[in-house]
Formats: structure tokens, sequence, C-alpha cells
């Protein structure tokens, strides 16, 4: 997919000026703005840090948000929210769609850490992410989906989410196809699915600059899951197994490994949890050794 750039709503670009990573192109213009702080962390650290904001205060239907971003050569830069991104009632079949295209270049690195997307009550939304990558770039993504306003009532209310994350090697060659859908007109209802689980969340860790955190992140979700396993927790729901006398408790956070790329040097980790707060603790954890190159370490005051 490749964006028109009459319909292009926001175009960033990150290089090296003065030997620090600078935006030398920040374009936006409705429903979309970026927000460029001068500094973020210490002063030592290399690495441009960038805010979507969308008027109103979230995605109305129809929206069409797209975006390029580039980061260059030997460049850091990262893509975050200022709170989570909501998305409004659709009117009618109307669908709210983001698109971001980026091109990540030789030992650069790129960090797509955003609060989670959270669907309202009959809300349909598409978002698509498509990564082009040196073979020595690095990639953190992070691409997270909660049930809705708990407060409201609504769990898994919304019409349809749908969210693609492809990364390609500069020669076309796929490294990651992934998408998640969740279509109520094709599954019904999706809470029925979901049972008592509200957040469910990628991670994906590519590259040379991340190596460090897959092998952290790959151990901890390992002695997790054998702790939930072993000891589940006991504020998870409990369900009586038919024709049987014991109980089965499922865990009140779950999470998977497994590598993806021709040198399996891409690692994607799946979550599903009860709470919001256990993913951004989760990632406030797993992403912690992200600090020296971000200037903070991600998802701290959440």
């Amino acid at each position: 997919m490749t964006l028109d750039a009459e319909i292009e709503t926001g175009a960033l670009v990150v290089e090296k000026v003065g030997g620090r990573s600078t935006a030398t192109r920040c374009f936006s213009k409705y429903p979309l703005k970026f927000i460029l702080p001068r500094k973020v962390g210490s002063s030592k650290t290399d690495a441009v840090w960038i805010y979507t904001v969308t008027y109103g205060g979230g995605i109305v239907s129809g929206d069409h948000i797209s975006c390029k971003l580039s980061v260059g050569k030997d460049c850091t830069a990262v893509l975050t929210t200022q709170a989570s991104t909501k998305v409004y009632k659709s009117v009618g079949s109307k669908c709210s769609e983001q698109i971001l295209e980026a091109r990540v270049g030789s030992n650069a690195f790129l960090a797509i850490i955003p609060d989670p997307v959270t669907c309202f009550s009959a809300a349909r939304y598409s978002q698509k992410q498509v990564f082009r990558v040196s073979s020595d770039s690095s990639l953190a993504i992070i691409d997270w989906l909660t049930s809705g306003r708990h407060e409201r009532g609504e769990k898994w209310d919304f019409n349809l989410y749908r969210s693609t994350n492809n990364i390609f090697l500069e020669d076309d060659q796929p490294l990651l196809l992934d998408t998640i859908l969740l279509d109520k007109e094709k599954v019904g209802h999706v809470e029925g699915y979901m049972q008592d689980y509200q957040v469910i969340a990628m991670i994906v860790l590519l590259g040379p600059k991340v190596q460090h955190v897959q092998n952290l992140v790959q151990d901890d979700v390992k002695r997790i899951m054998s702790e939930q396993l072993l000891h589940p927790s006991t504020t998870s729901s409990h369900q009586s197994k038919r024709n049987s006398d014991y109980c089965v408790s499922k865990p009140s956070f779950i999470a998977s490994c497994s590598f993806f790329g021709p040198k399996r040097n891409g690692l994607i980790v799946r979550v599903a949890a009860v709470t919001t707060e256990s993913v951004y603790k989760f990632l406030q954890h797993q992403l912690a050794p992200l600090e020296p190159m971000l200037g903070v370490p991600p998802y701290t005051d959440k």
C-alpha cells in the first residue's frame, strides 16, 4: 500500500544534523497534529520524540489519517501518544482508518509505543502499519487494545476492529505479516470469546539494538507463565468443569513468545490480561532497558 501525497495527513523525516537525530521535516493537517518536545530525558540522549494528537480528543466516524515517517541512517525516533486513542461510534457503515508507512534506515531505531486503542460501542476502526527496514535496522512496536469503556459497561461492544502490522526488508522480502480482526458481523459477540480478558496486546522487537531486550522478555514471559499456571491469581474467575469434581482457574495474565524472520532475529509477544494496569506494568518492566536509547523508560507515568 502506497499513500497518495494528496491524502497524506502527516509526514515526518528524521535525519542526522550536526551528529544528532533531528526532525528535518514535520507536516500535519486535520485531524492529525504532531508535538515534538525539545527535550525528553537526558540531553545526552540522541532520540526524537513525536507525540500524535487528534483534534477533538479521538477518532470520529469516517476519519482517515495517513502518515509517512522516515528514520534516517544511525537515527533514533519514538512515535507515541499522550493518552489512549479513543474511537467514537460509527455513523452507518463508515469506518475510521489510520495508516502509517515507516522507513527505517541502516543502524537506525524506531520505537512505536502508544497508549492503547479504546473503541466505543458501535465503533468501526481499521489501522495498518507498514515498516520497511534494512538488515541492521531495529524496531520496537507496541500494538494494543482495550475492551472499551468499562465504567459504562461497554465490553468488546464495537462493530469492527482490524489492526495490521507488516514488516519488509528493502528488497520487499516479508519479515512479518500480522493482522488482528475482531468483526461482530462475522463472529457475533466478541465478549463471549474474550470472557474476562479486557486487554490484548502485541509487542514486536526486531534488530540488533533490541537483542538484549528480546532475551530478557523471553525469560520473563517463561517465568510469569510458570507462576501463573502453578499459582493462578485468586482474583481470576473460576469456572466449574461439568461432570467433574474439580475447578479450572484462568490466569489473569497470559503471554506467549515466538521468533520470526529468516534469521530469527525478531520476537513477537502476545498478551491477554484482565486489567489494563497489569499490561502497563508489564510493558514498563519489559521496555525499561530501552531507557539509554530513548532518554526515559516507556510507560513510566501510567
